[in-house]
């Protein structure tokens, strides 16, 4: 928006309503006594120092914790301006903790103190880690399975970046994403701007190209490097923080390439205070998965020796170990074994196909696609991509779940520089059908998907997941009048139970019961693509 509020670099003035909007637990540092904290909740344990130098980001700064049984993170710490300093600590079990800091400033050396650490409030699951009894899939770290369904909203910092007090704009936008299914974000910590031609309808309230928050000192325009601006992560961490408290993950790219941000040099000292910063800031947040850059290889900014560096410097200063992801399809197929899990960005038609090949190509990997060329139309023309239909990208998303894959949702209201927190004030036929996706969520959860098995295709037409016993799913393409199902051999002369599920309104159809025959058949109700929902009864 071009009525931003101008983000200055002020290392010494910190406002206390900034300080008080922070949703994590911040306790002074007080070695004399035990502080309180909870499992997998954040916490921020400050230490004031009395002088600074000229760059007190660049002071070298962490703490070791170390529980009872042994465990320990080394935590990097960060300047949070009004000379004072934070190490921000998610404790990963219940008990007591200790910790102690080092430092190349004599004021933050060698401090310690204790946690006493309380069990998980109930609802908190932990970070997202890959499953290590199938390394396709997520879990929680306490063991309960996450499914993303994601969104895409690249300028999700920049709703409200310029209210210091609040950010109604962000909560009105991240709960309707709440409420629809979503469970993760995909965002930038800072883009600028788009390379293409603007609606000319756009209205400038719409707009967040061109911001006047920035990360660095001065501006995109004329910016310091040398410096970074410690109220604009101040106002990022309340976005990240409030996707927390909605169990909505945040897929943090630090970089984008095509978007006129002013850059660092690449692997510059400036360039790698602004990478160490915002590792050591935002990797204790339990709700964070990594991903280095957007379309990291596709403009020419950088090469593959720069992404090796970058993750490697990532996984050496994230005492959490946070999952990393590269959204570049071709490094992805490159170099799997640096990354935890595969971005991709294909459009192809044939979607489920070229996704099941991604599946060949890289074995033992979760896979999202995270912009499938499906973007679900809004009142103004941003990007169309090759599919704007909002039951086409919905058709494409179900491609991918059917796959065994991921998909990620952009609607062209609150992608790239144009962002409509509030949509339900549009009108009807310019809102997007979030709604579909949350019939989604509903058909994931109840029938496990993401723990069936893909690409055996158990019909003459369309797409099945399964679980090797006797419940398959079937996507019934729009174009099926009737679905001829290929059942074991075992299974003739058993009954089975047939229900349809609309995705369009979420219904489930009447079951129905037949006898299983060597050719069983099913006629799709109604237009549109349907989801059959097949159940063979035991002996």
């Amino acid at each position: 928006m071009k009525n931003f509020f101008r983000f200055n670099l002020i290392i010494a003035v910190l406002t206390t309503l900034v300080l008080q909007s922070h949703a994590a637990d911040t306790i002074d540092h007080h070695g004399d006594q035990v502080l309180s904290a909870t499992q997998w909740d954040v916490l921020d344990v400050r230490f004031l120092v009395d002088t600074l130098s000229d760059r007190p980001t660049d002071v070298e700064f962490a703490a070791t914790f170390t529980a009872e049984s042994g465990e320990r993170f080394d935590v990097p710490g960060f300047y949070n301006g009004n000379q004072e300093y934070r190490i921000r600590f998610t404790p990963a079990s219940p008990g007591r903790w200790t910790y102690r800091t080092n430092s190349s400033k004599t004021e933050l050396d060698g401090k310690a103190g204790a946690l006493n650490v309380k069990p998980a409030r109930n609802g908190r699951q932990g970070g997202i880690v890959i499953d290590a009894q199938s390394p396709r899939k997520f879990r929680y770290e306490n063991g309960e399975h996450y499914y993303p369904i994601a969104f895409e909203c690249d300028w999700l910092f920049a709703l409200d970046a310029d209210n210091p007090d609040n950010l109604p704009k962000t909560r009105k936008l991240v709960d309707a994403l709440a409420d629809n299914g979503f469970n993760q974000v995909v965002m930038n910590v800072f883009a600028y701007d788009v390379n293409w031609k603007k609606d000319p309808r756009l209205t400038a309230k719409d707009d967040y190209g061109s911001p006047n928050a920035f990360p660095f000192a001065g501006t995109n325009e004329s910016p310091d490097h040398s410096q970074l601006n410690i109220e604009y992560f101040q106002r990022l961490d309340r976005v990240i923080e409030y996707l927390d408290q909605k169990g909505i993950v945040a897929h943090l790219m630090v970089y984008v390439w095509n978007k006129g941000v002013n850059w660092p040099e690449a692997d510059s000292p400036d360039d790698n205070r602004y990478f160490d910063y915002v590792v050591s800031r935002y990797q204790a947040y339990p709700n964070l998965v990594w991903d280095i850059s957007k379309e990291a290889l596709g403009y020419g900014h950088t090469d593959v020796t720069y992404i090796h560096k970058r993750i490697e410097r990532l996984r050496r200063s994230d005492a959490f170990k946070r999952l990393i992801t590269v959204h570049d399809y071709g490094y992805c197929r490159r170099f799997p074994e640096n990354i935890d899990f595969v971005s991709v960005q294909l459009w192809s038609s044939e979607l489920f196909s070229v996704m099941r090949n991604v599946w060949d190509n890289i074995p033992g990997k979760p896979i999202l696609n995270i912009e499938h060329g499906g973007y679900e139309r809004g009142p103004y023309v941003v990007f169309t991509g090759n599919y704007t239909s909002p039951e086409v990208c919905l058709e494409r998303a179900y491609q991918c779940v059917f796959a065994g894959t991921f998909p990620t949702h952009y609607w062209q209201g609150a992608a790239w520089n144009v962002v409509i927190p509030d949509f339900q004030s549009l009108p009807a036929e310019s809102r997007p059908r979030l709604d579909y996706y949350r019939h989604l969520r509903t058909l994931v959860d109840r029938y496990d998907l993401g723990n069936l098995i893909a690409g055996d295709k158990k019909s003459n037409a369309g797409f099945c997941l399964h679980n090797g016993k006797g419940l398959h799913v079937y996507y019934v393409p729009r174009e099926c009048d009737f679905i001829g199902l290929r059942l074991p051999q075992e299974a003739r002369g058993k009954t089975m139970t047939t229900t349809w599920f609309n995705p369009f309104d979420g219904s489930f159809g009447e079951p129905t019961e037949q006898t299983i025959v060597q050719w069983p058949a099913a006629a799709k109700p109604g237009e549109g693509f349907r989801i059959l929902i097949l159940e063979v009864q035991p002996d």
